[in-house]
């Protein structure tokens, strides 16, 4: 049954939710092989079932930010017989042209389509007035990008980048094994909820590897709307020639996302796209800068154009130019290391260089990278600990009186009746 078959785009009434579970019910057993686990479907966090499919029933409370190129909305509201907060997304169908029709039918289908705890999915969708309602959990902490805007400007600490990363390699062993590949991975697809649980977004760029039943190596698609994420995207997607590209390119993308989570900038950003291309294809890298806290602010832009994160091979074959650490040990057993001097370990300069081969079978599987020594220490800490690293950030559920000096623990994420909260820093990046 298809998105267009429901009658969402040409009917101006409401209609019952969506409902296309049944026919994919059996696909993630099939696709997944026998050694790799079947994660859990997302519990009672996601379940959206109890909700009603009216939309007089929700309270948009405040905007969150755009998306799809701004055609959307995402808001978060209150569902007002249960009092619990969601995220809505609604577009307008009249503006959107077939193709953005076509796109958005494949966003809805493969968001209903996946089940894991780390991917934000869609479980209810539907139309009112020409209005597409798309409504998923409330992500309380936003994204990665938004938090590095706000609050981490220099970069957030190992520890907390340790435990996004590794949300995000989970979610895409899942789609991986799926026959997927995601194509849009970035610090802004990264959310993170009330309590601690990482979700990939973005589905909007996802392209299936299968063929007629059976897994291709490679594909030769280019992502919508690629414009925007030219910088994650990796030498052998933009290349565009006859060996094509495969789930490897998602590796690329995370260690672009790990040189911006750790220096709060993105690599390759500041450059024109086609001076973008040739310094990619030509084997430029991303290198991390060990430096003390306080003199990001000064340092040089290259002739290039581009920011300080990035660093030209001086070896051959356009190996990765690392600079010479000296770990300093912060942590202690109680809790993950907290913000400290910009001293990169060993260990995530090592990440950083096997996501980033120019060769995308040098690169780690994400079942591999999981198993990597650099997130050794998201399995030493609980939640808390790692959540107690995003003050001074809140979540945008909790009580308005809650002091300053304590960080906020899952047992405070009760909304307020009256609550009406809108971001920090402006809207939320949603592309």
């Amino acid at each position: 049954m298809s998105f267009l078959d429901c009658s969402c785009i040409s009917s101006h009434s409401q209609v019952q939710p969506i409902s296309i579970e049944d026919q994919y019910e059996d696909v993630s057993q099939q696709c997944l092989g026998s050694d790799v686990p079947v994660c859990s479907v997302s519990g009672s966090a996601d379940d959206l079932s109890s909700l009603s499919s009216d939309p007089s029933h929700y309270h948009l409370l405040s905007e969150l930010g755009k998306g799809f190129s701004n055609l959307s909305c995402v808001s978060m509201a209150r569902h007002k017989p249960t009092g619990r907060l969601v995220a809505v997304k609604t577009t307008n169908l009249d503006e959107c042209t077939e193709e953005e029709l076509l796109h958005l039918m494949n966003e809805v289908l493969l968001s209903r389509l996946f089940r894991h705890p780390n991917l934000l999915t869609s479980r209810l969708v539907f139309s009112s007035n020409s209005q597409l309602w798309v409504l998923s959990p409330l992500m309380d902490y936003g994204s990665a990008d938004s938090l590095l805007r706000s609050f981490f400007p220099d970069g957030m600490s190992e520890s907390l980048i340790a435990y996004l990363l590794y949300g995000v390699l989970r979610a895409l062993e899942y789609l991986h094994h799926m026959g997927y590949v995601h194509r849009g991975v970035k610090a802004s697809h990264i959310l993170l909820s009330g309590d601690g649980r990482v979700c990939l977004s973005g589905l909007q760029s996802v392209y299936s590897m299968m063929r007629e039943g059976k897994r291709v190596k490679a594909v030769f698609d280019m992502p919508q709307y690629s414009p925007a994420l030219l910088p994650w995207l990796s030498p052998e997607l933009l290349r565009q020639d006859l060996h094509g590209y495969g789930v490897k390119t998602d590796i690329y993308s995370l260690g672009i996302v790990a040189c911006e989570l750790v220096s709060g900038r993105v690599p390759f950003q500041d450059m024109p796209p086609t001076l973008m291309l040739l310094q990619k294809l030509r084997g430029v890298h991303c290198c991390l800068l060990d430096v003390p806290l306080g003199e990001l602010g000064g340092l040089k832009v290259s002739r290039s154009g581009v920011d300080s994160g990035i660093g030209e091979s001086v070896t051959t074959g356009g190996s990765l130019t690392r600079t010479t650490t000296t770990t300093t040990t912060t942590t202690t057993a109680e809790r993950p290391q907290s913000p400290g001097p910009k001293n990169h370990s060993a260990t995530l300069h090592n990440l950083v260089q096997l996501c980033l081969q120019q060769q995308p079978e040098h690169r780690p599987s994400a079942s591999v990278l999981l198993g990597h020594a650099f997130f050794k220490q998201v399995k030493r800490h609980t939640r808390d600990s790692f959540l107690s690293l995003m003050y001074p950030a809140l979540p945008l559920s909790s009580p308005p009186d809650t002091p300053p000096s304590c960080p906020t623990t899952p047992s405070s994420h009760t909304p307020s009746p009256t609550e009406e909260q809108t971001p920090p820093d402006g809207l939320w990046d949603f592309s």
